[in-house]
C-alpha cells in the first residue's frame, strides 16, 4: 500500500497546486463527471484485456484504473487509510460463510 499512497499524495498535490499542463490537476478542473467516466473508461478496457487474456495489457490497464480510483477518491476526500480500515473489517469476517438467496432467473 506504500506506493498507492504515495501515488494518492502526488495526486492531492496536483489537487491544489492545479499546476498546468498537468492531467490529474485537469481531472479535478472538469468534476466528477470527468473523473467518473475514466474511471468506467479504464474498467471497461481493464475487462477487455482480461478478456483477451493479454497479461501485460491487463495490467496496464489495472494501473490506468487504480489511477483514476485514486483521482476519485481524492476527489471525494477518501483516503488509502479509509479501504485499508474497510479491507481490516473484512478480513475479520474471512471463513464466515455468507448466506445468498436463490435469484428466479426467469422472472
Amino acid at each position: 500500500m506504500d506506493l498507492i499512497k504515495e501515488e494518492y499524495n502526488v495526486i492531492l498535490e496536483r489537487k491544489n497546486e492545479k499546476a498546468e499542463g498537468s492531467y490529474t490537476a485537469y481531472l479535478f478542473e472538469q468534476g466528477i463527471d470527468k473523473i467518473l467516466k475514466k474511471v468506467g473508461e479504464e474498467c471497461t478496457e481493464m475487462v477487455i484485456a482480461a478478456k483477451n487474456k493479454d497479461k501485460e495489457e491487463t495490467v496496464y490497464e489495472i494501473t490506468d484504473l487504480i489511477y483514476h480510483t485514486l483521482v476519485m477518491m481524492a476527489n471525494q476526500g477518501i483516503s488509502p487509510s479509509d479501504i485499508e480500515e474497510e479491507l481490516k473489517k473484512r478480513a475479520a469476517k474471512r471463513g464466515n460463510l455468507k448466506k445468498f438467496h436463490q435469484v428466479d432467473k426467469n422472472s
